[in-house]
């Protein structure tokens, strides 16, 4: 049985949203480095170029680690599978005669339509979508200084 309500979002989304409450806030949530997962080498080369332009955005926004490989890799093959099937659809068309030459729906619509509702999904849980993009009040990280620059600062201005 599932657990009823809204599902309980991370720490990160409810400081990017604003609406994080220190009495809400769950002490023991586990909590992961941002980083860059490797493109799983099993995803299609559509949904490879959408790995490569799609992560580089989410990691510049601190929201991508390494345990997002596997949602991010459903996102970018259910993504490619989505444009396969709409190109297939521009390619035949949305009816196609059956074996017994009647017109009938092709098998195209269903693929895309599955796909389309997946990559919805997953949308909204990275905040990639209108809807969810609107609560994030997201700051790209600062770059980090250079410790050697800092010590050349401290030493220079204690030399003069």
């Amino acid at each position: 049985m599932t657990a009823r309500g809204a599902k309980p979002l991370p720490t990160k989304i409810k400081l990017l949203h604003g609406t994080l409450r220190k009495h809400r806030m769950n002490a023991h949530e586990p909590k992961a480095q941002p980083s860059m997962p490797s493109c799983p080498a099993e995803l299609g080369p559509l949904a490879k170029r959408e790995w490569k332009r799609i992560s580089q955005h989410l990691s510049a926004m601190g929201l991508l680690t390494t345990i997002d490989r596997a949602a991010l890799a459903l996102y970018c093959d259910n993504y490619g599978r989505w444009l396969e099937a709409i190109k297939a659809l521009q390619q035949y068309g949305v009816v196609i005669k059956s074996p017994n030459g009647y017109p009938m729906q092709s098998p195209y619509v269903a693929i895309a339509n599955k796909a389309g509702e997946q990559v919805r999904l997953l949308l909204a849980e990275f905040g990639m979508s209108p809807a969810s993009r609107v609560r994030v009040h997201a700051q790209p990280a600062a770059p980090e200084e250079d410790p050697f620059t800092r010590y050349e600062k401290g030493y220079r201005g204690s030399a003069s």
